[in-house]
């Protein structure tokens, strides 16, 4: 086998083992919250020898962001499938609410997404050096991405023309943000978490024996 045949396979054998021990951090940090999930207690969960998560990631932290970032890919991919069912021209509205759903804690996977990235956004308060990570740059996407969906809504005259698209969507991420720390307080449900959703984008309230 020639030698970069040879120099792919390990390099995919090593991402594999990385993904493995950074999903065991997610399952710890998700059970027990992010300051439970030593390198140790990730070593356990694997069912791996400490030694060999250091030999993948040689600190806490550097296993914590590749984790975060296969999160993120993980929960980006699902916004794209869901946008995908949407159809092929999907009105700007449905769009806004489709993204805005998903970053709900509605499953056990979008679960653990809001509360490892919203502990993890605490630790980086006080941080200086988690705080520049790119993961943190998300939200900012985000509002990108919904300020030009309000935008095209305006064009449409699905949305009034007299609000700032930017202003508009900052308040719509943080809502949404909000709303998933909410229902994973157990303040209010997830049902009750997309009404809120549906109706300040001034579409119906979902169905009460659907949920829909």
């Amino acid at each position: 086998m020639p030698n970069s045949e040879v120099s792919m396979g390990r390099s995919d054998d090593r991402d594999i083992r990385r993904r493995q021990i950074a999903a065991a951090l997610l399952r710890v940090a998700g059970a027990k919250g992010l300051h439970a999930a030593t390198m140790r207690a990730v070593a356990a969960e694997a069912g791996v020898s400490l030694h060999l998560v250091q030999h993948y990631f040689e600190t806490k932290e550097q296993l914590m962001l590749f984790a975060l970032r296969h999160l993120a890919e993980r929960m980006a991919t699902r916004i794209k499938e869901d946008l995908g069912a949407l159809g092929a021209a999907p009105a700007p509205r449905q769009v806004i609410e489709t993204v805005l759903t998903r970053a709900l804690p509605t499953d056990e996977e979008s679960r653990v997404f809001h509360l490892v990235y919203t502990s993890y956004a605490m630790l980086a308060v006080t941080d200086a050096a988690l705080r520049h990570q790119p993961f943190l740059a998300a939200p900012d996407a985000m509002e990108r991405f919904v300020a030009e969906q309000v935008r095209l809504a305006q064009e449409s005259g699905d949305m009034p023309r007299g609000v700032d698209p930017a202003l508009t969507a900052a308040a719509l991420v943080a809502m949404s943000a909000g709303l998933g720390t909410s229902v994973l307080l157990g303040q209010r449900s997830a049902e009750d978490a997309l009404t809120v959703i549906r109706q300040t984008l001034g579409g119906p309230a979902p169905d009460a024996a659907t949920g829909a």
